[in-house]
């Protein structure tokens, strides 16, 4: 995780903010006029005071109370559009960032996501970014909002007397400035600590959901349970601490305010007495002080409160500048399939060596069998032909050109690719295998199914092809899940078509309906197909074993 300072974040989330500035300054210039309002009501209750004493006010007790109560409603009003302008602008840019973090892990996917915690993942997607609604509808326009309230109050209190106008100036700075960072750096790095518990909690939950059948057969609930107590009494440990800083932040705030309140009446008071000041000096200075501490209070408070939200920020910043392990191709030359092939490739997963100068060619209408131990790199060459990793030596070719320079789009056109597992969502039958061909027609949907053989057992189920698969797809079985996986690939209908263990978990009768299938569009596309099964090689034009390719022979 990248470690940022406090202000880097902040440049960084109000950078987003570019596209509604329009909305940001609406909420400002409405903030700071509907705290112009609130303070003012105070303050001409002061000159009423002056009028009735006959102490030279400009506005007579009847035009004050037109005026406040003028006033009070336009405060109100102000104040609900200023609000809204600032949700509007939080849950706007709420949607646009989530948007910008799924835009950024499928270009991370698969090759920075793999081995990920999935739950930590969820954690930012879902609560961190929620929790980024604090700075965009309560930080940024009331910084602005208390830095043009400060000076402006300082003109006015200062025109009685420079003194008077320095120490408001000095109480807007201690409490809006100082006391927030202060509170900032004393809390260090409890809200880092507290998001990545959270996210860990999250992970732990996730975990202990898909393994409750384990849990429940090992006799291991007990144990699952006092770990979660566990992990949850030091999340409430961190978020106790966190709090017990708020109360604090609030406590030493009013203390300041109560300080500056009390300093400006005796050095008015001196002043008056001293002939330096007036008596309307003297009492609009202190009711002007009094009652214009509001917008930094503001910001005082979010001294401790911020802290949760900038971890939150810097753990979505870490996957918005993750720099991709396989960077996109863009713009170039649309590429037709005419052949595929690894040429001397050399690749590992970090320190570990799995594929060592290994040369492969796979041939337009022939299906190239790959059998070899666990372990030897068989699903890694079909995904480096899908380019999932890039190659760390060598060169991996689709059409005769180099992996690297074939656009994008083409390139996933060009491959269907089915894995050992396959991943179903929770939705209908029919939404998931149309992931594959979104434009797909019922007759599409049943033409692939038969030759993936599962179209005869989805026509058994109460909803037929709207029956819904549960999560993960466990209201089917391996084979049943395995076989609409097969069902995607054909309705992909790609020229190329890789197949990682297609019938491992299928019967001999549900094979045999694969394979033929396979056989007879042998013409229509090329086929690699990794296989355990003696089987399943019989179709293949030409088998490979693993081994033997990398860093012994090439073929």
């Amino acid at each position: 995780m990248k470690k940022r300072s406090n202000l880097k974040i902040m440049l960084k989330l109000s950078g987003l903010v570019r596209p509604l500035a329009g909305w940001m300054a609406c909420a400002v210039l409405m903030g700071v006029t509907g705290f112009l309002c609130s303070i003012m009501i105070p303050v001409l209750g002061g000159y009423g005071i002056l009028d009735a004493v006959n102490a030279g006010s400009p506005f007579t007790v009847k035009t004050v109370c037109i005026i406040v109560g003028t006033l009070a409603l336009l405060r109100g009003i102000l104040r609900y559009g200023e609000q809204a302008c600032n949700h509007y602008i939080a849950f706007r840019l709420l949607a646009l960032i989530r948007h910008k973090v799924f835009a950024a892990l499928r270009k991370l996917c698969p090759a920075k996501l793999e081995g990920k915690d999935r739950g930590n993942l969820i954690s930012v997607i879902t609560s961190d970014i929620e929790l980024l609604e604090v700075f965009y509808a309560h930080t940024i326009s009331p910084v602005v909002i208390a830095a043009v309230m400060s000076l402006a109050m300082t003109f006015l209190i200062g025109r009685y007397h420079w003194l008077a106008g320095l120490i408001a100036l000095c109480g807007y700075v201690t409490v809006g400035a100082a006391v927030p960072l202060m509170i900032s750096r004393r809390s260090g790095s409890v809200g880092m600590e507290f998001r990545k518990g959270s996210g860990e909690l999250s992970s732990f939950v996730l975990d202990s959901l898909r393994g409750l059948k384990e849990s429940q057969q090992y006799g291991t609930g007990e144990k699952r349970l006092s770990e979660l107590e566990n992990k949850t009494d030091r999340l409430s440990e961190k978020q106790e601490r966190m709090s017990s800083m708020t109360g604090r932040n609030m406590a030493l705030t009013n203390t300041l305010i109560l300080i500056v309140d009390f300093l400006q009446l005796g050095v008015c008071t001196w002043l008056y007495l001293d002939g330096q000041m007036g008596f309307d000096g003297l009492l609009i200075s202190v009711i002007a002080t009094m009652s214009s501490f509001g917008p930094v209070i503001a910001l005082a408070n979010l001294g401790s409160t911020l802290q949760n939200t900038f971890a939150a920020g810097n753990r979505v910043l870490d996957i918005l500048e993750e720099t991709p392990q396989v960077a996109g191709t863009a713009g170039k030359e649309k590429t037709v399939f005419s052949g595929a092939g690894l040429e001397k490739v050399t690749f590992g997963y970090g320190d570990e060596l799995v594929l060592q100068d290994l040369s492969l060619q796979v041939k337009p209408g022939k299906i190239t069998g790959i059998v070899g131990r666990s372990g030897s790199g068989k699903s890694t060459m079909l995904k480096l032909l899908m380019r999932f990793w890039d190659a760390q030596e060598g060169r991996v070719e689709i059409s005769g050109k180099d992996i690297r320079q074939v656009n994008a789009s083409d390139l996933r056109e060009m491959e269907g690719y089915m894995t050992q597992e396959t991943h179903l969502f929770h939705d209908s039958i029919a939404a998931n295998l149309r992931i594959a061909k979104l434009s797909a027609s019922r007759e599409e949907l049943e033409e692939a199914c038969r030759k993936a053989s599962i179209h005869d057992f989805i026509m058994t189920l109460p909803n037929g092809y709207d029956t819904e698969v549960g999560e993960l797809g466990e209201t089917l079985s391996g084979g049943e899940r395995q076989r609409l996986g097969l069902a995607r690939a054909f309705l992909h209908d790609a020229p190329l078509l890789l197949l990682d263990e297609p019938t491992s978990n299928l019967d001999s009768l549900n094979e045999a309906v694969i394979l033929k299938s396979l056989r007879d569009q042998q013409e229509e596309r090329s086929v690699v197909l990794v296989s355990h099964r003696a089987s399943t090689m019989n179709i293949a034009d030409q088998v490979y074993q693993a081994e033997e390719l990398s860093g012994k022979r090439s073929c």
